[in-house]
This record gives structure tokens, sequence and C-alpha cells, in this order.
């Protein structure tokens, strides 16, 4: 396998653990209204993600960083044709980060509802804008001889990329709340069970018109396999959540995320950018690409640190790998009083 072509597919998997991980992050912090009645239980939904969260970003940042090291051409068209959703992104991302470092530092109502609106926000934002990103990239759009991006806003906002942003949001819905149904006890949980079954049916609906519609359009023999996949994981993680075995219907929903991934990744390929201006000045593994040395440098420091990072992420998981409910909640700080 050549260098570029690993680098592709590594870059693939890197987006596969993002979506995967930060996916259930989202769902919980869309569904923090909806399913916290109160402040404890919106706590307890909260202290479900509040230890792996910022790792769950990282999985971001390394992807790209690495879309930025092995396909610097990639990176600066994606990066300024998209700037205005991809700084949108990161805003909201911001802001979540600081929302849940922020809303116990102050014991005022009003003070944790503006902090728990900014993760809501936060969540629902990148869930949807991700996956007009995406759609848009496998597409293809506006590009010159140049490399440059010459479509606008608008632009992103065709019908395909709209139905990306649905189904990524639908997606992580229902991963976020198979995650809750399975970290969670007491109300928390049964509802988070119950938005699963009213999500599941959307999510295998929308997901399944979106891959069949980029399957028909740019898809190959091989990617069919994905597509199937991506559609069983869906069925199989449905009948799991109503018969309440969680970890399977999470783990299913984390299927279908990967095997969505692989079916986009799979269709782009050898493109990393396709070009709707003229198909000649698309951006591909090859003319997009670094270096073979640097290639080569990456794929060294890949090798041994890649390793390392799943360990202490597997390891993270295991020691917060408890149900929690109101009750395991630490009390709230006496306030400060001046004697």
């Amino acid at each position: 396998m050549e260098l570029t072509t690993f680098w592709f597919a590594t870059i693939a998997v890197l987006w596969i653990g993002y979506f995967f991980l930060e996916g259930f992050d989202f769902g919980v912090g869309m569904l923090l209204h909806p399913l916290g009645r109160n402040d404890a239980e919106r706590r307890v939904m909260i202290n479900t993600i509040g230890p792996v969260w910022d790792g769950n970003e990282v999985w971001l940042l390394t992807a790209g960083g690495a879309m930025f090291a092995a396909f610097p051409n990639w990176y600066a068209t994606l990066f300024s044709g998209f700037y205005l959703p991809l700084f949108l992104i990161l805003l909201a991302l911001i802001f979540r980060g600081v929302a849940f470092e922020y809303r116990g530092k102050i014991d005022n109502p009003r003070w944790r509802a503006r902090w728990d609106l900014a993760i809501a926000v936060g969540s629902w934002v990148p869930a949807v804008l991700w996956g007009v990103a995406f759609a848009n990239i496998v597409r293809g759009v506006p590009i010159d001889a140049n490399g440059d991006f010459t479509g606008t806003l608008f632009t992103l906002l065709n019908p395909f990329g709209l139905l990306g942003g649905v189904v990524t949001a639908t997606l992580f819905i229902l991963h976020g709340a198979n995650f809750l149904s399975l970290k969670t006890v007491g109300d928390v949980r049964q509802r988070a069970n119950r938005v699963a079954q009213a999500a599941a049916p959307v999510a295998v609906v929308g997901g399944g018109a979106f891959l069949l519609w980029n399957q028909l359009e740019r898809g190959s023999g091989w990617t069919w396999v994905p597509v199937v996949a991506t559609a069983a994981a869906l069925v199989i993680g449905t009948i799991a959540g109503r018969r309440e075995l969680e970890g399977i219907a999470f783990i299913a929903t984390g299927v279908a995320i990967a095997g969505a991934v692989i079916s986009l990744f799979g269709s782009l390929y050898p493109d990393v950018m396709p070009s709707t201006t003229d198909p000649a000045y698309s951006l591909t593994v090859e003319n997009a690409s670094s270096t073979d040395y640097t290639l080569r440098v990456m794929t060294g420091v890949a090798v041994v640190m890649t390793p390392i990072v799943l360990l202490y992420q597997g390891w993270t998981y295991w020691v917060f790998r408890k149900r929690i409910g109101p009750q395991h909640l630490p009390a709230p700080p006496r306030p400060f009083v001046h004697s």
C-alpha cells in the first residue's frame, strides 16, 4: 500500500474514532433538556461524559493535524472554502467546553441554566454542521485550477448536504441516548431508552436514504458492504434497545457510525475533494499530499504513539465504567458565609 493511501485510510479511521466517541457526547448535550427534568438529573447526564469528553475531542485535533501534515492542499482548500461552518463548529465547541467547567462554579439556578443552554447549543451546532460539511466533501464543491474554493456558503446548503446534517444529528441523538441508557439508572435511563426507540426509525430511514443516494451516485462495488453493515447495525441496535440490551445497542450505533464514515470515504477515494467545476481540478491523494519523506516520518510517529493513546483512553473508560444516578452525586458545597 502506498503511503498516500495509507494516510487517507488513517484519516478515515481518526474521523471514525472522533464521531464514535464525540458522537455520544453530542447526543448527551442535545438531550440535556428533554431528558433532564431537574438540576440533579442534568448533573447526572453531564457526569456520564465528564471524565471523557475532552479526551474524545483529541481525536478531532489528531484528524485535523493528520490532514494538515499528510494532505496540506486538501486542508488548505477545505478550511478556506468551509471557513464559516468550521468557525461556527469551533465556537460551539469552545462554549460547550467552557460550560462544562463553569456551570457548577456558582450555586445559582439562572447561572446553571445559561451554561446548560450553552452545552445544548454547543452540541447541536457541530452535530448538524459536521454532516453538512462531510456530505459536501463527498459530493464535491466548486474548485478552480489553483485548488481554490469558488463557491459561497449557499453552495454548501444543497439537498444532499442538508440531509447529511439531519442524518448526523439523528445518529448522534440515538448514540447519546443509548449511551445514557447504558450509563445511568432510574428515570434518566428509562427516558433515554424511550428516546432511543423514537429516534431509531428516523435514523434508519434518513441514514439509509443518505447512504443509498451517495452509493448510487458515487459508490463502487465494495462500498455496498459498509452501507449494508450500517443498515444492519441500526436495525440490530433498535431490537437490542427494545429488549433493554443497552450495551449491544450502543455498540450497534457505533458500528453504524463507523460504517457510514467508511462508505463516504470509500466513495470519495482516490479524490480527497472533488471539483464540480471540472473533474480535472479535483484534489486527489496524489496531487494534495505531502512529500514521501514527510509521510514516512508521520508513519513512524503514529506507530509509536497510537497504542499509547489507545491504552490510556481505554483505561479511562474502564475506570469510569459504572452506572450513575442522582444518589451518586456528591453534595453541593456549602455557601461561604462571612463571620
